[in-house]
């Protein structure tokens, strides 16, 4: 991309988190042109960073942050897809005896950002059709992944509607609402959320699986 405030007749930005998520969707976007995908890095705040001046520099009709994640068991499992209904910064907020409070609570802001249902509805639809195993619920962000089931646990107690935890989905919804663009995050699921053992991982399967998400995106988002 080149220039400044370019303007493009229809143009969705897939904002990623490392090469293998964008090559996996490149792979199956098969040289779509209405898509730019972009590595942002891992976390908030780099996703945010990367997202706000890729829309500061061109026109976009729909931000997607795709990549893979970790499901919560029973929710989200290994190589399905997940599709968020709202994108929620779960660990922004602040300690106290009575436990965590979210900036709802704190007065502060809001700490979730809803997507569009149809949008939601359309993506599970068509993911259906292309029998791809999906899911719809909040996805949540996190700035430490989960690595115990109690903490797992804890997260599904303040969160009973989440499916999937990530760490970049918030602060790329910050930055599309700043620009007020619609958002959405779809991830394919390579882990379930607890004790942390990377050899359960399922990291090529859930590639698999965001390449063949990837390739409804041309329809879903036309």
């Amino acid at each position: 991309m080149s220039g400044s405030n370019k303007v493009l007749s229809r143009r969705m930005l897939i904002v990623t988190s490392v090469s293998a998520e964008k090559e996996a969707i490149l792979r199956g976007l098969r040289n779509c042109n209405d898509f730019d995908v972009i590595v942002a890095g891992v976390g908030q705040a780099a996703a945010a960073v990367a997202t706000a001046t890729a829309l500061a520099k061109t026109q976009y009709n729909y931000v997607i942050n795709a990549g893979i994640a970790g499901g919560f068991e029973g929710k989200a499992e290994v190589g399905s897809l997940a599709v968020s209904t709202e994108m929620v910064a779960a660990d922004l907020g602040a300690e106290s005896y009575d436990g965590f409070l979210s900036l709802e609570e704190l007065k502060l802001g809001s700490s979730k950002i809803e997507v569009e249902k149809a949008m939601v509805t359309r993506i599970c639809s068509k993911a259906m059709e292309q029998g791809i195993p999906v899911q719809e619920g909040a996805i949540l962000t996190l700035s430490t992944v989960t690595g115990t089931q109690e903490t797992a646990n804890y997260l599904l107690e303040r969160f009973p509607h989440a499916i999937a935890e990530g760490m970049e989905g918030f602060g790329v919804a910050e930055a599309a609402k700043q620009s007020h663009i619609p958002v959405i995050e779809v991830r394919s699921i390579s882990n379930k959320v607890g004790p942390r053992d990377r050899e359960s991982w399922r990291i090529k399967e859930a590639l698999d699986t965001l390449e063949k998400a990837s390739s409804i995106f041309s329809e879903v988002f036309k």
